[in-house]
Parts: C-alpha cells; sequence; structure tokens
C-alpha cells in the first residue's frame, strides 16, 4: 500500500539548480547535458514498459542498481576522481573547496606517474600544484620530493621544469617538505636557475632620474670571451663568447657531451650539466616563466625556507650552528650569486634579494665578510626607487664589515671608519642612515635634499652610480655571458662630491645650512653636547691648519703619472684603481704603506682645496654661528657646563678689532664672535666670570669703541658695526650680574661713555633697545648708576618715552618689531621706562636696585613726583600711556605744553653732552614747569584739581590726609590771630594775602572732607588734631570753611577711634553752637551729632553742653521738617545710651508728654507730625495752645544759654530740680501708664501703642487700690472699668493674668467689708471669665465661696456675677462644680431665682444667666448627677428647667457703656506725614533753609 514519506532533501533547490547551466571544476552541466538525460530516461522508461507488457500478469522491478547516463558531450573532457582537469585549472586556486583533497592529489599524482605525454604531465602538475596550495594542511607532506628534486635537475623540458618548480614552490608550504628538499641538494638546482636571471635582455626599462647605465638597442650583452671547451679528452679550446657558443652549437660543433668551463665554475663539466648551456641550448618547450620570473620565484622560495629555521629561539639566544639553510646559502659558491642578482637592476629581484639577505644574514658568521662579494657596490649602484629593502639591509650590516678603512680616513668620524658605505655615501648619509633609520633614509636617498642633516639629490646619486660604475669596470658585461662569473673584490676610492666642496661637516651637520636660520629655524638637535664638543675640535683644526706638503708632481709620481702634465680625472682615477688593487692590505698584506700613499695622491689630486694656504674665514664664521646656534637653544641644557673655547674667542676679537679691513672685510668674524660671547655668558653666567679672567671684557671693550666711533646718522641696523655693539652690549647686559664683572666696568671708564654716546643715534631703535637693556642690567650697582647719571643717560633715555603710541597696544592689532617701525620705538619706551626705575631705585623684589637719591630728585623734577613714583606702581605699558596723554588729576597737570617744554630741555641737554661734554650741573633737579607754578600742591597732589576730582583714586590716602592736616597747622596761627584780631566775623572779602591764605585754607580743607570721605580708613589720621579742626567752627563769617569743618567732622564720626578721641577733646559745644548759627549746615551737624552720640562719653558732654536745649530748639522752632526729624532721631539715639538715656528721657519729659518721647524713640517723623497736629484721645490731649507753651519756653531757654556759652564754650547747661511744663488741659486727670483712664473708658476700643505695659501698669494699680481698706471709690471705679474695658479690647492680654499671679489677689480681696471692692471684683472676673486660662487658674483657686460672699454682698452685681459663674461652668471643670458644691452655690443661686431682684433693672437677663450656669454645671460627668439632684428637689427649679432662656440674654458688653468709636492703632492717628503734608499745603515752604546740601534738598539726609 501507499505509505506518506517526507523527504529532508531541498528538492527546491535541486530543482532549481537542475535548470541552470553549470561549469565547474566539479560539475558541467548545460542544455545538452540535460537532454543526454532525458533521452536516456525516456529510452529506459520505454523499455521498462515493453518488458512489463511481456510479462503480463507477474510483478516487474526496476534494475535502478544498473542504470547509468552515458554524457556524450562529455567525452572529451579529461576528469580524474570527481573533477575535470581541465576546469580545474583554469579556476586555479579560485576553485571552490575539494572534497577528499588527499584522495584527489594522489589520484593527479597517479595520473602523472603513468602518463607518457608531457602535455598531460604538466597538466598534472599544474592541479597537483592547485590542490596543494589549497589544502597542504590536509595533504600532509609530500613523500617522493627527491623524485621530484631528480625530475627537475634531468629535465630538458622549459614547460616541464616551470611546472616542476612551481610545484615545488608550493611544497615549501610544509616544512617537512623542506627537509627533504634540503637533503636533495635542491639550493644548487635554484641558484643555477635564479643565475639566468642575467640573460633576460627583454626586461622592461623603468624611467628612472639616474639611470645612468643604459644599453643602446644594438648593444650585445654577450661578447665577452667567458667560455672555454673541448669535445676531445685534454681537448681546450677558447675564451669565445656566449654568443660564439650559441653558433657553434647551432653548426653542430659542440654537443651535450661537450666539456665546457668559465669562470666561476668547480671544474670541467659536459655541457648538460652547466645550468646556462642546457637552458639555453638543449632544452626545448616553451617557457612558462622567463628568466627574471624564475629568479624571482627561486628568491621566494629560498626566503621562505630560511623563515622556517630563524637564527634565535623563543628566548633570544642565538642558535649554533647556524641552521643549514642558512650555512648552505652563505657559502662562497651561492652567496655572491645571490648578490650578483642586484645587478639585473631588475625592482623585485632588488628588493626579493635584499629580504632574504637580510633574513640569512641575521646572526651569521658570515655577515662580516659579506663585503668581499661586492655586494655593497651593487646595492649601492641600484637606479630603482624602492630602496627601502635596500636601506633596511644597509642599516644591518654596513657597520660590521671587517674591512680596513683607508688613511683618508684616519681624521674622519668614528662612524665613517666603520662603515663600509662611507667611501661612496657623503658622511651625512651615513649619519643619516644610522641615526633615523631606513625609513627616512630611503625618502633622503630618493628625493633632492638641502638641509642640515642631507645634502643629496639626483645629480649626487648619478655622479655615485657612474663612480662605482667606473670602478667594477667591466665586470656587469662579463655576467651576460657568463651568469656563474664571480667578482673580484677591490677597494674604491672615496667618491668627492662637487656638491660639497664648500660644505663644512662636523657631527652629523652641515654647518652652512645650520647657520640659516632664515631656511632652517630651530633644527632638531639631538645630542647638542657632542655637537659642541665637534664644531670646537673642527674650530681648533681649522686655526691649526697648514699648507699641504705633498706637491702636485709627487703625487702623480706616485700614481705612476707623467708629471708637468694635466691629466683627465677619469686618467687619475683608472691610475688610482689599477695601484690600489695591487696594493690592498686585504690582498697584498705588505702594501698597507703604498696603498695610503696612493689615496692620499689620489685624494689630494681630486680635492680643490690642495691649493688652501691655511685657516679659511668663511669657515670660521660657521664654526662660530654654529656654537651661537647651539647655545641659544640650549641655554638650560648647557647651564652647567664652562665654556672651553674662550681663549680661541678672544683672540679672534682682539685680532680682528685690530684688523685696519674691519668692515671691509666680507667674512664678519668679529660680529659673529661677538654674537658667541653673549650666547655663551647668557646661557651659563658663570661663563662671565671665565671670560673676565680672559681679559674678555676688554677686548669686548675695545671692539665696542672701534665700533661706536663709526656709527653716524646714515647706519642701519644691518650695518657690521651696529651688530657687533648689539652683541657686545648684550655680552655686559649678562655679565653686569656679577659684582667681579662690575667692578671690572667701572675700572674702564670709556665703556660707560660709549653706551650712552649710542642713545643719542635715534636711526638704531633695536640698538638702542639693547643698550637700555644694559644699562639697566648696570643699576644693580651705585656706583655704576652714579658714573650713567654723570654721563648724561637721562638726557637719553627720557626722550625714548616721549616716541611711544600707545594706541597700537591698545588696537589688538598683530604688530612684529620687522615690519612695524612704531612697534620699536614702543618696545624701546617701555624698556626705557624699566631703565629709569632700576637707574632711581624704584622697584622692589627681583628687579629692586640700590636707591639713588639724586636721581630721584632729577626724575621728580622733570617727570613730577607722581609719575616718577608710579614707575614702582603701574606696567611700563600704563605709564607710557599717561605720559603720552593729556591728563588733568590730582597728581599730575600734564598736557602737550609740558611735554613740548621737557623735550626741548631733553634735546638742549643732549646735544650740549654729545658736542662739548658739558650740560646742566643740577643734572636736570632745578627743572620746573610753568603749569604748576601758581597751583596748591600739598603732598604731591594738585589740591584745586583734587576737589575738582574728589573721587580719583589716591596712590596713599592716609599720607595725603596727614599732610593736609599739617599744612592746616600751619595755618591755624594765623587764622586764630585774625579771629583775634577781627573780634568778629572774618572778613573773606579781603584782596591780597589775606584773601589767598583763606582760600588756600578753604581748599586744603575740602581736600580733607573729600579725601576722608572717599578713601575709608584715613579718618583714624585725624585723632589727635579734632581740637584744631572744631576750632575751625569758629570762623564765623568764613561760612564755607565753617561747614567745610563739619563736613570733615561728619566724615569721622563713622570711625570708632575718631569717636573716641573726640569725646576726649570735650570740643562738642563748638558744633552744638553751629547747630543755631550756621542754618545751612544743620542736617550735616545733626547727622554728625547723631552717629557722635554712639560714644556714651559725648552723650553725657552732650548733657552738659546742652545739646539737649539745642535739639529741642529745632524740633520745636525749626521750619524745615528735616531738621525736626533729624533732631527726634538724635534725642532717640541719645535716649538709647543705657547710662545717660534715662537722664535725657526725664529731662525731656519735663517739656514733652511721654508719648512724643516715645515716639521719638519708635519713629521720629510721626513724633514730628503729631507735635503739628491736635490730638484727643486716650493716651494724648494736644492743642496750639499746649503746643505754642512749649516753643516759647524752648525758645528762651535756648537764647540764654547761647548767650553764656558764646562766650564761654565750657559753660554747662542743668535744668532747675522743680522745673517742668505745666498742660492745663489734661490737669487732675487720672492717668496711667500714660493714657487717660476716662477718655479710654470713653473709647475702649483705642488701640493702644504699649498694651502690655498699660496692662501690667493698670493692673498694679487697681490691685494695689482693691488691697486698701478705704480707696477712692471714684478712683476704684474707674479703675476697674477700664480694667475691664482693656481686657474686652486685648482678650489676649488675659493669657498674662495667671502668670502675673492675679487670680488669688483678686478673689481674696471679694470678702473685703468695703461694698465698693466686691463690685470691681466682680466686673473683673466677668471680663476674664471668658479666658480658659484664667478660668483654670480660677479652678484653682479658692473662688466659688468669694463670689457667693460678693453677690450676696453687692445685689446689684448678681447680673455679671451669674454670666461670670456661666461661662466658667460651660468650661466644664470638674474643680469649679466641686468648688460650687462645698459652697452651696447650687442653693443660693436657687434663692436668686425665686427672689424678685427688684435691685436689678433686667432681673429676667440676671435670672436667664443663673440658669444657664446651672444647666452647665449639671453636665459635669463627675458631679452633675449631684447638682441635677439638688435641683430636683426644688420646686423654684421646675419653674425654669424646661424653658430655654436665650431670649433674655444680649450681647451688650459689660454695664453697655464700655464701647467707644474705633481707632487705629498708634502714631498714624496724628494725621498725614511730613512729606505729605508739605506736598497738600498749599502756602509757600518757610524761608529759613538757606543754602541747604544738595542731598538735603532731595531728602537723602
Amino acid at each position: 500500500r501507499r505509505e506518506n514519506i517526507k523527504s529532508d532533501a531541498n528538492w527546491p533547490l535541486f530543482y532549481y539548480q537542475f535548470e541552470e547551466d553549470h561549469n565547474k571544476a566539479s560539475l558541467i552541466w548545460n542544455f545538452k547535458t540535460r537532454e543526454e538525460l532525458r533521452d536516456a530516461l525516456e529510452t529506459e522508461i520505454r523499455n521498462f514498459m515493453v518488458d512489463r507488457d511481456l510479462i503480463a500478469n507477474q510483478l516487474i522491478s526496476w534494475n535502478h542498481v544498473e542504470f547509468e547516463v552515458r554524457y556524450e558531450s562529455l567525452q572529451d573532457e579529461i576528469k580524474i576522481g570527481d573533477y575535470y582537469l581541465r576546469l580545474l585549472l583554469e579556476e586555479g586556486t579560485d576553485t571552490a573547496d575539494i572534497q577528499n583533497p588527499t584522495e584527489f592529489f594522489n589520484d593527479l599524482y597517479h595520473r602523472f606517474l603513468l602518463s607518457p605525454k608531457s602535455h598531460m604531465k604538466a597538466m598534472c602538475l599544474q592541479a597537483m600544484t592547485i590542490v596543494y596550495a589549497k589544502s597542504h594542511e590536509d595533504i600532509g607532506h609530500f613523500n617522493d620530493a627527491k623524485f621530484m628534486v631528480a625530475l627537475l635537475d634531468r629535465s630538458t623540458d622549459r614547460l616541464e621544469r616551470d611546472r616542476v618548480l612551481l610545484f615545488i614552490d608550493k611544497l615549501l608550504l610544509n616544512k617537512r617538505n623542506v627537509k627533504q628538499m634540503l637533503d636533495t641538494n635542491l639550493l644548487r638546482q635554484l641558484v643555477e636557475l635564479m643565475s639566468l636571471a642575467h640573460l633576460h635582455v627583454s626586461r622592461a626599462t623603468v624611467p628612472l632620474q639616474s639611470n645612468v647605465i643604459e644599453a643602446g638597442s644594438d648593444m650585445h650583452r654577450d661578447t665577452e670571451k667567458e667560455w672555454y671547451y673541448g669535445n676531445k679528452e685534454k681537448e681546450r679550446l677558447g675564451p669565445v663568447s656566449f654568443r660564439e657558443m650559441r653558433d657553434l652549437w647551432e653548426d653542430g660543433t659542440i654537443s651535450q657531451r661537450t666539456r665546457c668551463w668559465a669562470q666561476g665554475m668547480e671544474g670541467w663539466k659536459t655541457l648538460d650539466q652547466v645550468g646556462q648551456l642546457k637552458w639555453t641550448l638543449m632544452a626545448s618547450g616553451q617557457a612558462l616563466l622567463n628568466e627574471s620570473e624564475l629568479a624571482t620565484l627561486v628568491l621566494e622560495m629560498l626566503y621562505r625556507m630560511c623563515a622556517y629555521y630563524p637564527s634565535r629561539d623563543a628566548d633570544g639566544a642565538i642558535i649554533r650552528p647556524l641552521p643549514r639553510c642558512k650555512r648552505l646559502l652563505s657559502e662562497s659558491n651561492t652567496l655572491p650569486h645571490i648578490a650578483q642578482l642586484l645587478l639585473t637592476f631588475e625592482p623585485s629581484l632588488v628588493e626579493k634579494v635584499a629580504n632574504l639577505l637580510l633574513e640569512t644574514m641575521e646572526d651569521n658568521p658570515q655577515l662580516p665578510r659579506l663585503f668581499q662579494n661586492g655586494l655593497f657596490f651593487f646595492i649601492m649602484m641600484y637606479t630603482g626607487s624602492n630602496v627601502m629593502p635596500i636601506g633596511k639591509l644597509l642599516k644591518k650590516t654596513h657597520l660590521q664589515q671587517a674591512f680596513k678603512s683607508d688613511e683618508q680616513f684616519a681624521q674622519s668620524s668614528d662612524i665613517m671608519q666603520r662603515s663600509i658605505i662611507g667611501q661612496m655615501l657623503p658622511e651625512a648619509m651615513v649619519h643619516f642612515l644610522e641615526n633615523h633609520g631606513p625609513e627616512k633614509f630611503a625618502e633622503i636617498f630618493l628625493g633632492d635634499f638641502d638641509t642640515p642633516e642631507a645634502i643629496w639629490n639626483n645629480e649626487m646619486r648619478r655622479l655615485m652610480i657612474e663612480k662605482i660604475a667606473a670602478h667594477l669596470a667591466d665586470f656587469s658585461p662579463r655576467l651576460t655571458s657568463n651568469v656563474r662569473a664571480l667578482y673580484n673584490y677591490c677597494p674604491m676610492p672615496v667618491v668627492s662630491y662637487p656638491q660639497l666642496e664648500d660644505e663644512l661637516f662636523c657631527s652629523i651637520f652641515y654647518l652652512r645650512h645650520l647657520c640659516d636660520t632664515t631656511r632652517f629655524p630651530d633644527w632638531p638637535i639631538n645630542d647638542h653636547i657632542a655637537l659642541l664638543k665637534d664644531i670646537l675640535e673642527a674650530w681648533k683644526t681649522e686655526v691649526e691648519k697648514q699648507p699641504s706638503s705633498m706637491s702636485s708632481e709627487e703625487a702623480h709620481e706616485m700614481l705612476g703619472l707623467k708629471t708637468g702634465e694635466a691629466h683627465e680625472e677619469s686618467k687619475i682615477r683608472k691610475a688610482y684603481f689599477r695601484m690600489a688593487q695591487k696594493y690592498h692590505p686585504d690582498k697584498n698584506p705588505d702594501g698597507r704603506e703604498i696603498f695610503e700613499a696612493v689615496n692620499k695622491a689620489y685624494e689630494f689630486l681630486c680635492s680643490k682645496r690642495s691649493k688652501s694656504d691655511g685657516p679659511d674665514p668663511d669657515r670660521i664664521v660657521l664654526i662660530i654661528r654654529a656654537q651661537s646656534i647651539v647655545f641659544k637653544r640650549f641655554r638650560e641644557e648647557l647651564c652647567p657646563y664652562k665654556y672651553s673655547g674662550y681663549p680661541m674667542l678672544v683672540k679672534t676679537i682682539q685680532m680682528e678689532t685690530k684688523d685696519d679691513s674691519l668692515f671691509s672685510k666680507s667674512a664678519p668674524i668679529l660680529t659673529a664672535a661677538a654674537e658667541l660671547c653673549f650666547h655663551t655668558v647668557n646661557c651659563s653666567a658663570l661663563n662671565a666670570e671665565e671670560l673676565r679672567r680672559e681679559n674678555g671684557m676688554e677686548a669686548l671693550q675695545e671692539a665696542l669703541s672701534r665700533c661706536v666711533g663709526v656709527l653716524s646718522k646714515s647706519t642701519t641696523q644691518d650695518d657690521r658695526a651696529a651688530e657687533v655693539c648689539t652683541h657686545v652690549a648684550r655680552c655686559f647686559r649678562v655679565a653686569s650680574q656679577f659684582e667681579n664683572c662690575r667692578e671690572k666696568f667701572t675700572e674702564i671708564p670709556m665703556l660707560v661713555g660709549d653706551l650712552c654716546r649710542i642713545l643719542y643715534y635715534r636711526n638704531l631703535p633695536k640698538l638702542n633697545a639693547v643698550v637700555v637693556q644694559t644699562l639697566s642690567g648696570f643699576c644693580v650697582d651705585f656706583w655704576l648708576q652714579t658714573q650713567l647719571f654723570q654721563a648724561g643717560v637721562l638726557w637719553h633715555v627720557l626722550l625714548f618715552l616721549f616716541q611711544y603710541d600707545y594706541t597700537l597696544d591698545e588696537s589688538g592689532v598683530t604688530a612684529d618689531q620687522e615690519t612695524n617701525k612704531q612697534e620699536v620705538s614702543n618696545d624701546l619706551a617701555r624698556l626705557s621706562i624699566v631703565c629709569l626705575g632700576r637707574l632711581g631705585g624704584y622697584f622692589k623684589g627681583d628687579d629692586a636696585t640700590p636707591e639713588n637719591p639724586a636721581i630721584k630728585k632729577a626724575l621728580n623734577a622733570m617727570l613730577t613726583p607722581y609719575l616718577a613714583d608710579q614707575m614702582s606702581q603701574l606696567t611700563p605699558r600704563q605709564v607710557l600711556k599717561v605720559l603720552n596723554s593729556n591728563t588733568e588729576n590730582p597728581y599730575l597737570i600734564w598736557d602737550n605744553a609740558t611735554r613740548a617744554e621737557l623735550g626741548e630741555f631733553l634735546e638742549a641737554q643732549q646735544q650740549a653732552k654729545i658736542r662739548t661734554g658739558e650740560c646742566d650741573p643740577e643734572m636736570g633737579a632745578a627743572f620746573e614747569f610753568e603749569a604748576h607754578k601758581d597751583e596748591l600742591v600739598i603732598g604731591g597732589i594738585f589740591a584745586r584739581i583734587y576737589n575738582l576730582q574728589p573721587t580719583f583714586p589716591l596712590v596713599n590716602a592716609k599720607k595725603f590726609t596727614i599732610d593736609l592736616l599739617g599744612y592746616l597747622g600751619a595755618q591755624a596761627e594765623y587764622l586764630h590771630s585774625l579771629m583775634a584780631l577781627t573780634a568778629g566775623d572774618v572778613d573773606t572779602s579781603t584782596s591780597g594775602q589775606q584773601a589767598m591764605r583763606l582760600k588756600n585754607c578753604t581748599m586744603a580743607l575740602e581736600a580733607l572732607r573729600n579725601v576722608l570721605r572717599n578713601h575709608s580708613g584715613s579718618e583714624e589720621q585725624c585723632i589727635g588734631h579734632f581740637r584744631l579742626i572744631f576750632a575751625l567752627l569758629r570762623m564765623s563769617g568764613a561760612s564755607a570753611m565753617q561747614q567745610l569743618a563739619v563736613e570733615v567732622i561728619n566724615a569721622t564720626t563713622a570711625n570708632r577711634k575718631c569717636v573716641a578721641d573726640i569725646a576726649t577733646a570735650q570740643v562738642l559745644a563748638y558744633l552744638l553752637m553751629v547747630t543755631f548759627t550756621l542754618p545751612a549746615c544743620r542736617l550735616t551737624a545733626l547727622e554728625t551729632l547723631h552717629a557722635l552720640m554712639a560714644n556714651t562719653a559725648i552723650v553725657k558732654e552732650a548733657m552738659q553742653k546742652g545739646a539737649l536745649i539745642y535739639m529741642l530748639d529745632l524740633f520745636c522752632n525749626s521750619q524745615n521738617p528735616l531738621v525736626r526729624e533729624q533732631s527726634a532721631s538724635l534725642f532717640s539715639k541719645m535716649m538709647s545710651d543705657k547710662l545717660i538715656g534715662p537722664k535725657v528721657r526725664i529731662a525731656l519729659s519735663k517739656f514733652l508728654p511721654q508719648i512724643f518721647i516715645d515716639a521719638m524713640t519708635d519713629n521720629p517723623e510721626a513724633s514730628v507730625t503729631m507735635f503739628e497736629g491736635n490730638h484727643e484721645n486716650p493716651e494724648l490731649v494736644w492743642n496750639d495752645d499746649t503746643r505754642e507753651k512749649v516753643c516759647g519756653v524752648v525758645k528762651r531757654i535756648r537764647s540764654e544759654f547761647y548767650t553764656i556759652q558764646k562766650d564761654d564754650p565750657m559753660a554747662c547747661w542743668q535744668l532747675p530740680l522743680d522745673f517742668a511744663v505745666v498742660y492745663t488741659e489734661i490737669e487732675g486727670q487720672l492717668v496711667i501708664g500714660g493714657v487717660i483712664l476716662k477718655l479710654f473708658i470713653a473709647q475702649p476700643n483705642w488701640v493702644l501703642r504699649r498694651p502690655k505695659d498699660f496692662f501690667l501698669a493698670i493692673m498694679g494699680h487697681f490691685l494695689m487700690l482693691i488691697s486698701k481698706n478705704a480707696p477712692n471709690g471714684e478712683e476704684l471705679e474707674t479703675t476697674s472699668q477700664a480694667v475691664a474695658a482693656l481686657f474686652v479690647a486685648q482678650p489676649l492680654l488675659m493669657d498674662q493674668i495667671p502668670v502675673q499671679g492675679h487670680i488669688p489677689k483678686l478673689f481674696a480681696s471679694m470678702s473685703s467689708k468695703n461694698n465698693a471692692i466686691p463690685k470691681a471684683c466682680l466686673l473683673v472676673v466677668r471680663a476674664i471669665a471668658d479666658n480658659e486660662s484664667c478660668v483654670r487658674a480660677i479652678s484653682g483657686t479658692k473662688s466659688i465661696e468669694p463670689i457667693v460672699k460678693a453677690m450676696q454682698a453687692r445685689p446689684d452685681c448678681i447680673s455679671f456675677a451669674a454670666e461670670a459663674l456661666a461661662l466658667m461652668y460651660e468650661r466644664q471643670i470638674p474643680e469649679l462644680v466641686e468648688q460650687a458644691l462645698r459652697a452651696n452655690l447650687v442653693q443660693h443661686l436657687l434663692e436668686v431665682l425665686d427672689s424678685p431682684l427688684t435691685d436689678l433693672e433686667n432681673a429676667s437677663a440676671a435670672k436667664a444667666q443663673v440658669v444657664r450656669a446651672l444647666k452647665a454645671m449639671i453636665k459635669d460627668l463627675a458631679r452633675g448627677d449631684e447638682v441635677n439632684a439638688i435641683l430636683e428637689k426644688s420646686s423654684v427649679w421646675s419653674t425654669f428647667r424646661d424653658q430655654r432662656h436665650d431670649l433674655f440674654i444680649t450681647n451688650t458688653n459689660i454695664a453697655g457703656y464700655l464701647q467707644g468709636p474705633t481707632a487705629v492703632a498708634g502714631y498714624l492717628t496724628a494725621g498725614p506725614s511730613s512729606s505729605a503734608a508739605a506736598a497738600a499745603s498749599s502756602e509757600p515752604p518757610p524761608m529759613d533753609q538757606p543754602d541747604l546740601p544738595e542731598r538735603d534738598l532731595l531728602g537723602l539726609g
């Protein structure tokens, strides 16, 4: 039956691929194969159906096992295993992964062995190469490697050779195969095949700039006669060329059994054993690889074989014996042929040879003898650009060669004596290779470079190649004839480069380029110490250089050339080559002396310097400049080193200074030497001492004098004389740091004069800048300062200051001295400021110099003291900006006129000093500006200007304050005498000296006022001078001076020490009198007094000197509201004093009601408003009559005291003990705590200013009254009503009653026999019963029983007593109910309900309150049942129990008479403020406000 079977095969993919065409090594499938498959299936089905019909009813089965499709279209395809060979070869290594690669590889090898056809063998080899390359790890090592090597050796088919070689190359992918290859002597065959590269004549020509060995198109390369042959025993024919050998082969003269020999072969061999002849004459077939490709393949195989056997193990240890592969490659019959491949100039071969040699020679004992193969000649001849591998090989090997250097290298550097390439490359290139590595060397070698470390270009490379090619002579052509020829090493003469003839190479630098800082600024110098040593040695060598001892005739004779004739360089070179090859020590150990003489002769003839007869000035300049560069750039690093070249340097300076042609010589030796002096001492200042010991200071001074003498107005900065002066001046500047050097300078009288003379030439601003810096350095010595001063240095330096343009510095534009002349002038001006500061000793700290009074005096006169002092305070730029600007400030009056005046004076003195040597004997100290003659100057400050600019920041405000006080003190005697003479007001209108002195005093006083106001802390300087200042207040008639004196005092009051000193001086009376005599400054005086009142002693003195009456007069009678407010504020301040304040308050209370005194303390403005208004309230009754009365009394008392005090400022003021101003309006009224009780009861809602104070006062008075047996009834009733009204208006005050302990006293007094007292107590209790704190305090006191007694004593008070009980019991306090039961209160209240209460106006309301109290008692949880039981027994209670009596109870306050009009709090009841009143007034303001200060008019106080 049928079964459902699920297939796991991906049939959709199969059907898709089935319809596609495939052409792969593992599958060929296309339309034709599909048709063949269909035909086969259809035929099979047809046959199957026929057979089924023949068998009829029996079961039949298809013989699918033997079914096979024969694809006729694939019959011509070679298939090995599962792969089509043709397609496999076409795909190559790109073929897909091979299934069962080992089995397939074996199938291929089997077919290779069985196939007789060479074409089939080649295809199998190619397929084996592809398979092994792709699956060598799976296949493993190849056991028949020996057979493949033998096949390569006996093969004569070029295609088979190449296929075998390619297969062997892939076999080397397995290390085990490599060992088999080495065992079968594969290397020998590889070297033979590799050498065939010399025969590749169709190699593409690379376009090279240095391709100097270039063959013509018709040139034959195989014409060298290298070959010998013989067909018979001992027959020797030849020599013949390789071309002739080819002709002999073609003629049949020679055959494969002909014996042949050529240089490089170990012996005679048959022709078929000579690789070159075998593959060029005998071989058949078309080669797959040309000779160069064949050599490339071989080199890759050799490199891979060497890479399998490193020269060091994993720990870095050298392996010995050397690995066999490298050992075989290092043998003499192998290594030379590898090296000689370089002469093919094929880029790929050269690169691979270099890599192979680098790998082979690592830790190889044969490395020192590598040069004998000519390797380095061949390398340096290479003309290609892929020189990186060559550079690596050279880096590894050039210093490892065991060759003997020539005598000409004896004076060279160590690296040139050890490097094998030193004879071919310039020393700089050798250093470059060693110092910078092969990468940078390759970059330099291929390019055109002209730098301090490398001068190299294509022309130099071309010249080098030409020289090497000439040295190798005909060896390269020989290789094209005999690829096994070997090079016989012969050293070549040193290559001389014309481009380097004028160069001086030192250490690793060409000094000419190193000194060219324009082209090569800051060129890297890694070892500056070594460079400096080499330069010094080169200097010594150059100085000691003598003419050559060899003549031209001797040199020609040594080389075997005819003397007396001119010989071309090529002829000289051939002669040298011949002699050098003959006597070289490597070949002729006894010929060393002759060889050295030959080299010397050749060097002499080739060198253009053979005609030199001594030191070269240009070279000396380079040597000196190079040292300057080193010292300049490595100043810090060279600081510890002492310079050893001073003897030569000083001698050079002395010789150049004495040279008559100094300024006409082309070589600027003196300039370079002077510069080197500066850099050496600037690098290490201790070198200055060494220079001094070598008499260098004298030599430099002589050079300076020589150059200063030729300076003129036309000299430029680049002139030699200016340059020498610049360097010498810099050197002196550094040397001036040492005392010994400074002493030496003082011993050279012309030095200071020469330096100052240079400053005369303004056409040399840069030189002037250097000299100014030098003079600044000299200023550390007082005697040098003096010498400079006497030499007229100020005339020169001061003029530089006025060439400054501050707009350039502030413009933000980048300015360079090389392109902007103004920047040069600006820099000179800045340096001049520093120089002047050091000359006078203005600076502190690191720049400090000795103070020179004479120079300071001169600078103060010419620059003004302020500008001179600013040099120590401001930066040079800031000082110069002031100097070149028009300025008018307290310190300075400076403009175009003053600058012009000073400039004319300086130029006149400068000219006189230069021309005659004479100038102003005072050196400018007596100079005076015309603009400053009429100014009052105090302490260096213009008083007039300062008063115009009072906020100007002063440098030393305290000093200026002292100076002002000193000036005023000096004028005090004159002022006092003036007051004594006038005996009245001072006459300020008098002209002449008196007016000027008064004006100056006023100006000084104003300046004092300004400095105190604007410079905090300066007021302390007034301590000890207050008697003087206060005395100025007596200058009546001089109101301006008086006002300024007040303002000065005012400015000092912020300082506590000043206030204390004023207190000590006892001078307050003067200030008090001014408040009366000088209305214009009353506000200032009051402000001053307000500040002074912080001192208790002054408050005390004020009370003694009548301050209270003066201030009270202002408060009462002044028309200026601000003055009145200020006086009120002053009273407040006085009353705040803990010691004197109470006395002030008491004294004031004799004139004014207490509320005014309190208002002054709380709000002075409100107190003034209150004073002006009419009032009638519980706290104040005030009207026009009372006000006029007070004002009149005050004015009279003040006038009387002023008359006394004017004559005697020490007079004291005191009121009579019984003095008081009586106010009839409130006479006889009860006043408690400043509150009129009747008015308070009438206005109970009046908001008191101090309710708590009133509460304490009235409660105390009330308790005092109820404690008496017979108090005044009217007073008691008024007091109790006032207390009740207070608690109604201020309920919070009731919280203070329990705290004060008033409750027990209150209830204790209820039992008094005086009937007025219980009523008063009940009235108060009713008021406090509404407060929970009071009720709880009552519950803790025996209170119910006294209430009952009071109710019994005063039935007319039952109403508010019952209301009090109701309020208390509604608090539900059990203790009160318990007291009620004990006191039989319930029974008493029932009696009240039962009585008619005829004494009460509203009995029903009273009974309602009783019912309310009883019902509240019933609600008590603890004792309420007892109360209810008592009530239930009463027949009276039943009448009131079930009814509500709220309609009988009203909300009226106690007795209904405690209500009054509502008022606002405190002083606001007094009316509008003074400012508002003034604004609303329709009348003009008062006239007693003259000359108010601006701040007072603005209301700022």
